[in-house]
C-alpha cells in the first residue's frame, strides 16, 4: 500500500512534449519493476512502457513506441516518462504502477 505520486502533466499542442515523475511517497521503497499506464475517457485503461530496477531493459507499446522515453534515477528512486511528438490521441490520465500500487492518476491533453 505504498502511495505513488506523479507529476508533470498539463497541456501541449500536438508536436510538443512533456516529462512526467513517479516516486513512491516513502522513498526507501524500491521497486524493481515499475510502469506507466494511461486511460482516455470511456477507455480502458492501458499499458505504456515498463522499465526494470536497472534501467537495462525496457519494454513499449507500439503506439508510443519512437516517442516516449523510459527511464530511471536510481538515486531519486524516481521513474520518468519523456513524451515527444506528442499526439491528440495521447490524452488521457496518465498513471505510475509498481507492483499493485498505483498512483492517482495525472491529466495530460494535448490540443490538435
Amino acid at each position: 500500500q505504498v502511495q505513488l505520486v506523479e507529476s508533470g502533466g498539463g497541456t501541449v499542442q500536438a508536436g510538443g512534449s512533456l516529462r512526467l515523475s513517479c516516486a513512491p511517497s516513502e522513498p526507501i521503497t524500491w521497486f524493481n519493476v515499475m510502469s506507466w499506464y494511461r486511460q482516455a475517457p470511456g477507455k480502458e485503461r492501458e499499458w505504456v512502457a515498463t522499465i526494470t530496477t536497472s534501467g537495462g531493459t525496457t519494454g513499449y507499446a507500439d503506439f508510443v513506441k519512437g516517442r516516449f522515453t523510459i527511464s530511471r534515477d536510481v538515486a531519486k528512486n524516481t521513474m520518468t516518462l519523456q513524451m515527444n511528438s506528442l499526439e491528440f490521441e495521447d490524452t488521457g490520465v496518465y498513471f505510475c504502477k509498481a507492483l499493485k500500487n498505483w498512483g492517482q492518476g495525472i491529466q495530460v491533453t494535448v490540443t490538435a
